[in-house]
């Protein structure tokens, strides 16, 4: 049998798009939400426009 994982939002500390990610790809969610933070620091924009593309891309978990 093949496991089948879907993309999802989980409950997290913001929108749940880290611990999405971090589900996912079987990795803990700090490692994504330490990627966005280091995306911050050059000025804002390279870490939040994805962060908030993926919220409104990423289905909620039901």
């Amino acid at each position: 049998m093949t496991e089948y994982r879907k993309l999802r939002r989980q409950n997290g500390i913001v929108a749940g798009v880290c611990g999405g990610l971090g589900a996912f790809f079987g990795l803990n969610p700090a490692w994504f939400r330490l990627l966005f933070l280091i995306l911050l620091i050059p000025g804002g924009l390279p870490g939040f426009l994805p962060y908030v593309l993926l919220w409104i891309i990423i289905p909620r978990r039901r």
